[in-house]
């Protein structure tokens, strides 16, 4: 592993852990899969364009399909597990882009979140989510920032949130051990804001960032348990 000086990270990306529709996965989180080495999910590095260096952002529709997976991810672990619902549920996919890019390093994230937290400048996304209309359920994933939700999903749902009206809504999410925070009520109240009605949030699926991998079959009865 390539060690800063200080020996408190890396700097290396992980291996690849996954095929999703074609596109290689990294979860960089699970280079430690020590739990005190891991520091819940401290200093993990990203390839500096949001997981996807060696491709676009993720797209998938299909004809007649009722299911949506939509979720966002910097270090891998949640398009992780967005890749093991996609590969229970053969939902469609779409995965949230930003117009610019986390950096790599871990504190520089860090610094822009906070400065976007505090003033409540979320990132600017891409704007490219087709018609929602036609299907029935949604899978969300997203990360717990600060014991909240990701700026960059606040941002889509300032934008999106809107067209949840009337779905199911089921919530996926990646955190560093310490819970999940207010991140459904977040999800609730940036949703009533931006005029969704009629919706239902289902019980989420929580995932430590660092055992993605092992996860298969805790996804596995969450899915059987929300869609029972």
């Amino acid at each position: 592993m390539n060690l800063i000086e200080n020996g408190t990270h890396s700097t290396d990306l992980g291996p690849v852990v996954a095929n999703f529709l074609g596109k290689k996965v990294r979860a960089n989180q699970l280079l430690r899969k020590n739990d005190l080495e891991w520091e819940g999910g401290r200093y993990t590095v990203s390839d500096g364009a949001d997981t996807n260096s060696e491709s676009e952002a993720l797209r998938k529709f299909t004809p007649g399909q009722k299911q949506l997976i939509i979720f966002w991810s910097r270090s891998g672990s949640t398009e992780l597990l967005a890749s093991k619902l996609e590969d229970l549920t053969h939902a469609d996919v779409y995965q949230i882009a930003l117009k610019n890019s986390y950096p790599s390093n871990y504190l520089d994230s860090r610094s822009r979140a906070n400065r976007e937290r505090a003033t409540g400048h979320s990132p600017a996304i891409v704007t490219d989510l087709p018609s929602l209309d036609r299907y029935q359920k949604v899978y969300f994933g997203f990360q717990t920032w600060a014991m909240e939700l990701s700026e960059p999903i606040k941002s889509f749902l300032k934008v999106y949130g809107k067209y949840f009206s009337n779905k199911e809504i089921l919530p996926f999410e990646t955190q560093g051990g310490f819970g999940i925070g207010s991140c459904l009520s977040d999800l609730s109240s940036l949703l009533d804001q931006a005029g969704a009605q009629n919706y239902q949030i289902k019980p989420a699926l929580i995932v430590n960032g660092n055992r993605v991998d092992e996860a298969d079959k805790t996804v596995y009865k969450w899915l059987k348990e929300v869609r029972a």
